[in-house]
């Protein structure tokens, strides 16, 4: 072996590389590896990652090119050319350890369309590219990108089937409904934006007084679910299914249940919830031996990159809401009642637009805090634990709701609304 300093040296830097660099059938793999996106606004694609071992997805990024990443594995986003970040708003991403592989839920802005066919006009590539980096917590194997390519096209066939804005909403001005007991609401409809065709497959399920609210989990479309919790999501009383097609238009106006199907035969807070299933669309299948995740194929047909929320109506008496119009408000339990010692200690209220998360407070007789819980926007309710009853007792105890800013600032609070728990009903 040459004794040269210099050659020492190269053969050093070529031992460093090797040990560095993974072989080609070791690194992640993805699938699908190319898509058809909406050149003119939002697009939503189910994604599905493997061969992981252990590495761990940190960031998304869009861009215009790629350069090689070394000293790390893949290609990775060229500087001056970044489009825009996957906000973590819209990060629905899931790691599966049993399957060694990872479901992303590629949510792209319209604003990234924008600046991608901003960038073709002026003559660049018409393709951009979406680039995952993956990294080892151990910190033992460098950084791993990972990209999928991204073909500008319109919101046709060619582009996969999914939700890109859902409402639900009563064919009324009230702001919030409220009826008398065994009164009819008005009829329903949900507008529908979206890419792609295909059949919108579903169910309207209605949450009844009392019963445990849905999770954020619960009011996902099942295409958004990686394929081992797809069957896991809770179900309510059905009220009708619906299967209709979607041509490539971009809107439809799906009319909700008979209203006379919904229940209003108890007082209290009922949510009615959009149940989406998945549908097999073809542009936004997934194959998971490609991916290196599995075998066979997830449908991602009608995937959706956010939670669509609950539609809410309240029997009783109107006044009982004490709501002001634009402001957040408590509805249940109603002021001046006892909860009933053996129902689940539920409590709801209306929301805002603008809140990123919702505080609830309890206070006992004296004053002082006893307990504080967070919720996220598109749950308006919370189930107290059961050692609550224990802490206050038959003494009156009272709670709030406050909106909060993605700083955690409040931004609206309710009044302070008194409650008591009913003493249980003594033996014979």
């Amino acid at each position: 072996m040459s004794r040269d300093p210099r050659c020492r040296a190269l053969l050093c830097a070529i031992l460093a590389a090797a040990a560095w660099a993974a072989p080609a059938g070791a690194q992640i793999q993805r699938d699908p590896n190319g898509v058809n996106v909406n050149a003119f606004g939002a697009t939503t694609v189910f994604l599905t990652f493997g061969n992981l071992q252990g590495m761990v997805p940190v960031e998304a990024t869009w861009c215009g090119e790629l350069v090689d990443a070394a000293p790390d594995v893949g290609r990775k986003c060229a500087p001056g050319t970044i489009f825009g970040r996957l906000p973590i708003r819209y990060d629905l991403s899931r790691v599966s350890a049993a399957r060694d592989g990872f479901t992303d839920i590629m949510s792209i802005p319209a604003s990234v369309a924008r600046r991608a066919y901003q960038a073709a006009e002026r003559g660049e590539n018409s393709a951009f590219f979406y680039v995952r980096r993956f990294t080892d917590p151990a910190g033992a194997r460098p950084d791993e990108y990972v990209f999928v390519t991204c073909r500008l096209a319109g919101g046709g066939a060619r582009v996969p089937f999914a939700l890109l804005d859902v409402r639900l909403e009563f064919d009324t001005e009230d702001l919030v409904l409220s009826l008398e007991r065994g009164g009819t609401p008005p009829p329903i409809r949900a507008p529908i934006r979206y890419n792609g065709t295909g059949r919108l497959i579903g169910r309207w399920e209605v949450v009844l007084p009392g019963e445990e609210p849905p999770t954020s989990d619960d009011l996902l479309t099942e295409a958004t679910l990686p394929p081992e919790l797809r069957g896991t999501q809770r179900r309510f009383t059905e009220v009708e299914r619906f299967n209709v097609f979607l041509p490539p238009t971009g809107d439809f106006t799906l009319e909700g249940p008979d209203p006379e199907t919904l229940p209003t035969h108890m007082k209290g807070l009922y949510m009615i919830l959009l149940r989406i299933e998945a549908d097999d669309d073809k542009e936004g299948d997934s194959n998971l031996g490609n991916a290196g995740a599995g075998e066979g194929l997830v449908h991602g047909g009608a995937v959706a990159g956010f939670p669509i929320p609950p539609l809410r109506y309240y029997v009783g008496t109107g006044g009982e809401l004490g709501l002001v119009t634009g402001a957040i408000g408590l509805v249940q339990p109603e002021a001046g009642r006892d909860l009933d010692p053996d129902e689940p200690l539920v409590f709801s209220w209306t929301q805002i637009s603008a809140a990123a998360l919702y505080r609830i407070e309890f206070r006992d007789a004296g004053g002082d805090e006893v307990l504080a819980a967070l919720r996220q926007p598109g749950v308006a309710s919370y189930r107290a634990p059961e050692w609550l009853r224990e802490r206050v007792g038959a003494n009156p105890f009272t709670w709030r709701v406050a909106a909060l800013d993605a700083e955690g600032e409040p931004i609206a609070e309710t009044e302070w609304r008194a409650a008591t728990i009913a003493a249980a009903a003594e033996g014979p």
